[in-house]
């Protein structure tokens, strides 16, 4: 008996197969194996064709089955995460009708700071929990805004996960946990928020039906299954966004606990059983995977858009063709810490929440041409990317939270030592990296939905520690943090 279980990047799409009994993962694929485009038709957009997941997704799963040799018919259930805070929207024969407007799209920022205002800081910090900010809602409100024929058209406009749940099984619905992230759900009231929908002028019945996050969500329609090659009728169980489903993955469940990752975008998410709001709405507060009416759960959520997206910048830009990141890594260890005073401040994918929404761009600070070389340029970019993750915790520790342990994928920046190291160098953490990834999660996660599982502990019982970085703090990596961040604040006026 297997869980199946999807992760909807924007960089790639994942398919995970995880055995039921042991919750071992007995195989994963990546589909495409290149990165997946963006689409930025102006400054500050952001866009994929969710049409093209579904496609990436059909592949992923045949290449599943085809390199395990199962039987579809022994999967179970189905668990998807997904990249949050986009948008896709469907017509009445739930197709997609335009481009998804995804997480790093940055056009809606104005229109949530004029809600803001108009829906007032009390109502937003009491009830939402967050600023509507540049999130679905927003993004929601400049399709009306800017595409009034687009959206004359919708029938529902719903996140990435809910587009891809309703593709295998032909139902539209949704979470709790997704509308908090789109920033249409009233934690105060528990219910969908009104002053929300109201204020942009949307009719209500344009978001989906609400499903528990642990659930039926429907079956795999014949259709689906031609397309996948699954079997008709195995049902799909859970979604949530990549960042609760990732802690959710890590065993991170309970207050106190912290995730973290460093993909395309860097996170750390740490769970509360309190209403935390930020009163700068740098960080934000959505319903965690396990929030319910009676246990209230949520992730405060750091999110840095300009991370591994750098490092795959240097990748593809600057480094010798065909080198890997483990070839990198090499020559940046050849480096002294502090990288000989070149400094990378890695802010170029869009505004930044943890800079109050500005859009800095990156830059590259005190270059010497005679002295500095791309190992330089390597270790740079890796110190700059774990200073922006340090900046952040900074503010989580405003907020009354202690970091003082995470725990991370081990598929991602924090593979490399010289990242993870520079923030236990700078904070003094320890930072555990586990044998598990969103897709395998996922897939667990399911398994509790579709009830194969007792619990959520049992399902999101961890894999093998694979390592732990635990240097203590070191006074050598601060010097060069504070001069990035004397540089930062100099570049973003903050």
């Amino acid at each position: 008996m297997y869980l199946l279980g999807y992760d909807i990047g924007s960089s790639s799409i994942k398919a995970a197969l995880v055995e039921a009994d042991t919750g071992k993962t007995k195989c994963i694929v990546q589909f495409p194996e290149k990165e997946m485009k963006i689409i930025s038709k102006q400054n500050d957009w952001a866009e994929q064709d969710p049409e093209l997941w579904w496609k990436h997704v059909c592949e992923a799963t045949k290449k599943l089955l085809s390199d395990t040799r199962i039987d579809p018919s022994e999967i179970r259930s189905i668990g998807i995460a997904y990249q949050m805070h986009g948008l896709v929207l469907v017509d009445k024969q739930l197709q997609s009708i335009r481009p998804s407007i995804i997480w790093c799209d940055s056009r809606a920022v104005n229109i949530g700071d004029e809600a803001f205002s108009a829906l007032g800081k009390e109502y937003c910090i009491n009830n939402l929990l967050n600023s509507p900010g540049n999130f679905t809602a927003s993004k929601l409100k400049w399709v009306k805004d800017n595409e009034p024929a687009v959206f004359n058209c919708v029938y529902k406009a719903m996140l990435p996960g809910d587009f891809i749940a309703m593709k295998l099984t032909g139902e539209v619905n949704t979470t709790i946990s997704g509308l908090s992230e789109g920033i249409f759900w009233d934690f105060k009231k528990k219910e969908i928020a009104q002053p929300v929908v109201s204020y942009y002028g949307f009719e209500k019945d344009i978001i989906p039906e609400i499903v528990p996050t642990f659930s039926i969500h429907g079956q795999i329609t014949k259709k689906a299954a031609e397309e996948t090659g699954l079997n008709p009728g195995t049902k799909v169980a859970y979604r949530a966004g990549d960042q609760p489903n990732n802690a959710f993955a890590l065993g991170v469940n309970n207050p106190g606990e912290v995730a973290a990752t460093g993909g395309t975008s860097g996170v750390v998410y740490g769970i509360t059983d309190q209403p935390v709001c930020d009163p700068e709405f740098r960080v934000n507060t959505f319903a965690h995977v396990n929030n319910s009416e009676e246990q209230f759960r949520a992730g405060v959520l750091l999110c840095i858009n300009g991370a591994g997206i750098t490092y795959s910048w240097l990748k593809n830009q600057i480094a010798e063709s065909g080198s890997s990141f483990e070839q990198m890594e090499k020559l940046a260890a050849g480096v002294p810490v502090n990288s000989e005073g070149l400094r990378v401040i890695s802010f170029g994918n869009g505004a930044e929440r943890i800079l109050q929404n500005k859009n800095i761009g990156a830059n590259i600070i005190n270059l010497n041409f005679n002295r500095h070389g791309k190992s330089h340029m390597f270790r740079a970019g890796l110190e700059g990317v774990a200073y922006s993750f340090v900046f952040g915790i900074e503010i989580l520790k405003e907020l009354g939270m202690n970091i003082s342990s995470m725990r991370v994928g081990n598929d991602n920046l924090f593979q490399s030592t010289i990242f993870s190291e520079t923030i236990t160098g700078l904070l003094g953490c320890t930072v555990e990296v586990i044998a598990s990834t969103g897709a395998s999660g996922a897939a667990r996660a399911a398994g509790f939905g579709a009830g194969i599982y007792g619990s959520i502990d049992e399902a999101a019982r961890l894999e093998t520690s694979v390592k732990k970085y635990d240097t203590g703090k070191k006074p050598e990596y601060d010097e060069g943090y504070q001069l990035w961040k004397a540089d930062l604040m100099r570049l973003a006026n903050v």
